[in-house]
């Protein structure tokens, strides 16, 4: 497996960007400097995240995410230097 992140993930498993392996390993994310545990998407080429809307739904049954913008830095978690 990639030493590197890849540059768009979700935790979304009817998405596209769905990767049961690279969440399994662990993922963290640094948005704007600030580690974020509650990401539901993101992507680094394009510098934007998704996180969920509290507990609200949508008619689907889905979470409804809002889209923030910024530098993102993903990384696994069994890499994260300790301390």
């Amino acid at each position: 497996m990639s030493e590197l992140p890849p540059d768009r993930l979700s935790v979304n498993p009817r998405s596209p960007f769905y990767n049961e392996a690279t969440l399994a390993r662990g993922i963290g994310i640094r948005f704007k400097g600030i580690e974020r545990s509650d990401v539901e998407e993101y992507c680094v080429s394009e510098g934007w995240i998704r996180v969920a809307a509290g507990r609200a739904l949508d008619r689907r049954g889905n979470p409804i995410t809002f889209k923030h913008s910024g530098p993102v830095e993903p990384f696994f978690k069994d890499n994260a230097p300790a301390g």
